[in-house]
């Protein structure tokens, strides 16, 4: 969250509430907050360069252009920033727990999904050169799986498609968190 000592009154700032604390806060400030959403600062530059937000569907809408037209060099440093799945995220920022909460649902006590899950990841990387993204929330370690497997028979082009897609829905219940 901004610094108070670096905001402007939010007694003056016009949209939702929970939206007060982005459209008052200062760039680097905004930006920062963002960028626990995504690690793109191209990104986060651009969301908070379209403010004031009225409402979290117009952060929501401008997020996703943003996501939609970033060059694939940027969405990399985006899925840089993501663990594994079945990897728990570690540290204490506000990204790592959320990371943590989204994949609780994909974590299994079941050692030959477990296995399935690390060599599918490891199998994907080599053919893809990045991490598998899938918004995990909601899922169980077998709808990765099936996820994952189905995954693998994409072509290059389409995966970056489903990538970008995933991105965004990750990106859209981080934005929704950090508005509260």
């Amino acid at each position: 969250m901004a610094r108070a000592s670096r905001q402007v009154s939010t007694d003056r700032v016009p949209g939702d509430p929970r939206l007060r604390f982005l459209n008052a806060a200062d760039h680097a400030d905004a930006v920062a907050d963002l960028l626990s959403c995504c690690a793109s600062r191209r990104w986060a530059a651009e969301v908070v360069a379209q403010r004031p937000y009225a409402d979290l569907a117009g952060v929501e809408e401008v997020s996703a252009a943003v996501l939609a037209n970033l060059d694939w060099d940027e969405v990399l440093v985006a899925l840089d920033a993501h663990p594994r799945i079945g990897e728990r995220a570690r540290g204490h920022s506000r990204e790592a727990g959320w990371s943590r909460a989204e994949q609780s649902g994909a974590t299994t006590d079941d050692e030959r999904l477990r296995a399935d899950l690390v060599r599918g990841n490891e199998i994907y990387e080599q053919r893809f050169d990045h991490v598998f993204l899938v918004c995990a929330t909601g899922l169980s370690a077998e709808d990765v799986r099936t996820a994952l497997r189905h995954r693998l028979g994409n072509d290059r082009a389409t995966e970056r498609v489903v990538v970008r897609a995933e991105l965004t829905k990750i990106v859209e219940l981080r934005l929704r968190r950090l508005a509260g």
